[in-house]
């Protein structure tokens, strides 16, 4: 997510002079991506993780100047202190004055000998270990600012951010949809579902028993209110927990099921 925050170096448009201060302003850092990766669960109830980011941090050796400890800058012999040089270029409809950044000192309008250390950026590459609350509620894409984590702004300038994109694991038996929801299946057998019967449904929460009506069709949807994922911002308030009900019918019969079977279609007729 480099330069999200590195609109700053755009103003001063007057003059020369003003274009020479424009460079020698703090600039604001480039803002920094992360990309974490947490499980279901975490991504459901949040949870704490330590990042290992690696940034752009103001060098130690120069103070974040750029020039090396022991010298000062000095006016750029090329363009007199302006930042800038003038040439004169020759066309067919006559000659005109080209306005151009000064390349022997890159537009700051000094000379100066440049740190070892960083190069003369004013800063250096680190990495630097930062904790982190996710949130409950986030999903997949969920995108979290931390503000003045991003790179080192330049001469003096304040930091950018640091973005961390969330990518959440999926679970093998439950499903997430419109955001605060989860879907699951439970299967029982054909005689619990016609006569009835509590089973046990893995929730978010753990284990919870849920009661299966007599007679309950198959593919029919029962809802356990409130067992569902967090809103994001709002972790009071919370999704609910669909389970769809699977009926599972015998490829073979006992002759004393099928004697009680026969017996039972008979009272149908």
């Amino acid at each position: 997510m480099g330069g999200m925050g590195g609109m700053g170096g755009m103003g001063g448009m007057g003059g020369m002079g003003g274009r020479s201060q424009a460079r020698n302003r703090p600039t604001q850092g480039d803002d920094e991506r992360y990309d974490l990766e947490i499980d279901f669960l975490e991504a459901v109830f949040g949870v704490e993780k330590e990042l290992d980011t690696m940034r752009l941090e103001n060098c130690d050796k120069c103070s974040g100047s750029g020039v090396k400890a022991g010298t000062k800058p000095t006016t750029c012999g090329t363009c007199g202190g302006q930042g800038q040089v003038v040439a004169t270029v020759r066309t067919p409809l006559g000659n005109f004055q080209q306005v151009t950044g000064c390349q022997a000192c890159g537009g700051t309008g000094q000379s100066s000998t440049p740190c070892p250390s960083c190069g003369g950026d004013g800063r250096v590459r680190r990495s630097k270990k930062i904790q982190l609350r996710v949130p409950p509620g986030v999903d997949k894409g969920s995108r979290l600012r931390v503000r003045g984590e991003g790179n080192a702004g330049r001469r003096g300038g304040p930091p950018g951010d640091l973005y961390v994109f969330i990518n959440v694991r999926d679970d093998p038996e439950l499903k997430r949809f419109d955001n605060v929801n989860i879907s699951s299946t439970v299967t029982v057998p054909y005689t619990k579902a016609i006569l009835g019967s509590t089973v046990k449904v893995r929730t978010v929460d753990g284990p919870v028993d849920l009661k299966i009506p007599a007679g309950v069709q198959p593919q029919a949807t029962l809802l356990m209110a409130k067992r569902g994922v967090p809103r994001l911002g709002n972790d009071s308030a919370r999704g609910d927990h669909y389970v769809t009900v699977k009926v599972t019918i015998p490829s073979k019969l006992s002759d004393e099921e099928r004697a009680m079977i026969e017996k039972l279609d008979e009272k149908q007729k």
